[in-house]
């Protein structure tokens, strides 16, 4: 726009150059100016990238992202506003899983029924630091060349920033390597959920009649859409914190254990998890896990993990599951992946990236146990991998018979 004076307040007469409200400062130095969204302050986190063309409300809380700072490759990213409903965190300590987001575009005015309000607001409310107006997809780029790094998304309307004091400590963070993230975003306490799926002009529901089997869901960081269709599939479903011992598990004598998503180095999270998961897996009570549970499963039973250069985070991500040869569309959001390589013989490889070939999903063959590294129940297919739940279901049913 011509403008009399510039962004500063000095008399120019030509054209202004608007000043950089935000910037986003990497490990390496640098240093990408745009234009703050959402709170004011600072943030660090690993930045990745995320190609989903929807859902970015359940993407921004997501616990699994947590300590990271999403960048949407994208660029209409806020343009059907948000709610109050998809909310994906069941802990209200955690409503955000992220640190930062970064955006292409400028968030347009809602344009959805359902919305009550747009995302900058909501960002606001969650004290989540955003910037948008550059080139996300340079940015992109670099990641895929020299991998997730971290950084510092500053947002100060004044335009003022220490870039020299926040490369300082963008170069200072930790690796993502070795963190447990887990305690950030889990359950402080046990508690029961009965919500199931939405459906139109219904919204979301709850459960009617008997449930058949009763789950117990370890909380890593769970999604509500993963208890909502454990509900639906009649089960009855109590959230235990993800600290919770093999004892407090077995006690409540239930028919299945559910190992959740969550963030951070599973190997970190493994310390005090994979104990609780082998004593599970000695009772032979079924067991299904998701994300970071799948994870979970594989050390439990001796595998490892390793850190991906990358990562896998989107909504388009297709996986052959090896035992029908069907190919299913999949949402997926992780940094970490099981070594095929070191999975003992009584794990077989039942689900594998048609993007890279790693591994996303095992079953064990002494044991009523599976689980997959991608999400089923983000419904990119949109129903796909609906399967999953009730094959844990039939596993209960088997069991009990």
């Amino acid at each position: 726009m011509l403008q009399d004076k510039d962004t500063t307040g000095s008399s120019s007469g030509g054209w202004a150059e608007p000043r950089a409200t935000a910037v986003l400062v990497l490990q390496d130095g640098t240093v990408l100016e745009g234009f703050g969204i959402g709170a004011v302050g600072e943030a660090t986190g690993e930045v990745c990238f995320n190609t989903a063309m929807t859902g970015y409300q359940e993407i921004l809380t997501d616990p699994s992202y947590a300590g990271q700072i999403i960048t949407f490759t994208f660029p209409h990213i806020g343009n059907v506003g948000t709610n109050e409903e998809d909310t994906e965190s069941v802990n209200a300590a955690s409503s955000s899983g992220v640190r930062g987001t970064v955006l292409a575009a400028t968030i347009t005015e809602p344009s959805n029924w359902r919305a009550s309000r747009d995302l900058d607001a909501w960002l606001k409310a969650r004290s989540i630091v955003g910037l948008s107006g550059i080139d996300t997809r340079a940015l992109t780029a670099l990641i895929r060349d020299k991998g997730m790094p971290n950084a510092v998304i500053a947002h100060d309307p004044e335009g003022q920033f220490d870039i020299e004091a926040l490369k300082a400590k963008a170069a200072a963070l930790p690796s993502m390597d070795g963190l447990d993230l887990v305690p950030l975003v889990t359950s402080a306490q046990r508690f029961d959920w009965d919500e199931t799926t939405w459906t139109l002009g219904e919204g979301y529901g709850h459960q009617d009649g008997a449930p058949r089997h009763h789950v117990v869901a370890i909380d890593y960081g769970v999604k509500r859409n993963i208890l909502r269709l454990l509900a639906r599939a009649g089960c009855r479903v109590t959230v235990v914190p993800a600290t919770a011992s093999a004892e407090d598990v077995l006690a409540l004598k239930p028919d299945g254990v559910f190992l959740s998503n969550g963030p951070g180095d599973p190997a970190a999270t493994g310390e005090y998890a994979v104990p609780v998961i082998r004593k599970v897996l000695d009772e032979k009570i079924p067991t299904f896990g998701i994300c970071l549970g799948h994870q979970m499963l594989s050390l439990a039973v001796g595998a490892k993990t390793k850190k991906m250069h990358q990562g896998h985070h989107g909504a388009n991500h297709p996986v052959k599951d090896k035992t029908t040869g069907k190919v299913e569309i999949t949402s997926m959001n992780h940094g970490f992946a099981v070594d095929p390589e070191t999975l003992p013989k009584n794990a077989l490889e039942t689900h594998v990236s048609l993007f890279d070939g790693s591994n996303c999903g095992i079953s064990l063959t002494d044991r009523p146990a599976f689980s997959v590294q991608y999400h089923p129940e983000a419904s990119p297919g949109p129903q796909d991998s609906h399967y999953l739940f009730d094959r844990f279901v039939q596993l209960m049913d088997q069991k009990k018979a």
